[in-house]
């Protein structure tokens, strides 16, 4: 699926600007980690913008964050395979282990978006300004973009260690950071 198509899909059921641009900005992050990892960039990308396609649908119900998203992507043709990593993304239901890179990935990706983020977000919207250092120290502090799950960013050191893991998603978010609405 192309980039296009896969935003057109995202716009279908979600309206919140916040929640399109941390879509955008995981995908952006997954794209950077495929490329990093010689892995089907469009792919991951795709994967990353539609995995929380079901948000506001569930309204808050995670019992259904995830199910309902595969129910839905299965509807519009994607590939059940591919429709199953949107439903095991939810950590609170699935309580397997990811195994597929693009699995981890998508873990880590989730929380490292919205961490970078907010990074730049302090730092004025000036996403140019945000390092591999900044990101190490914001991510020690509990309490800042307390919503971004450590453990979860933790998964990829296996596959990439956490300082270069930064650098991956700090690169990909530049890569979009006019759609971010950051500059």
């Amino acid at each position: 699926m192309e980039r296009s198509a896969a935003i057109a899909l995202l716009c279908l059921y979600v309206h919140e600007d916040g929640l399109k641009k941390h879509c955008l900005a995981t995908g952006a992050v997954m794209r950077a980690l495929a490329a990093r990892l010689g892995e089907d960039e469009d792919l991951w990308e795709t994967i990353g913008i539609l995995h929380d396609i079901d948000f506001e649908l569930i309204h808050g119900d995670m019992q259904l964050h995830g199910a309902k998203g595969a129910e839905i992507l299965t509807e519009h043709g994607i590939d059940p395979d591919l429709a199953g990593i949107v439903w095991r993304h939810n950590h609170f239901l699935f309580l397997g282990t990811y195994d597929l890179p693009i699995e981890v990935a998508l873990q880590a990706a989730d929380s490292a978006s919205g961490l970078v983020t907010a990074c730049a977000l302090v730092k004025g919207g000036r996403l140019s300004d945000v390092t591999v250092k900044t990101v190490t120290k914001k991510a020690k502090e509990k309490s800042f973009a307390a919503g971004c799950d450590r453990s979860r960013i933790a998964l990829i050191a296996p596959i990439l260690a956490l300082p270069e893991f930064y650098a991956v998603a700090i690169d990909g978010l530049m890569r979009i950071r006019g759609e971010l609405g950051l500059i």
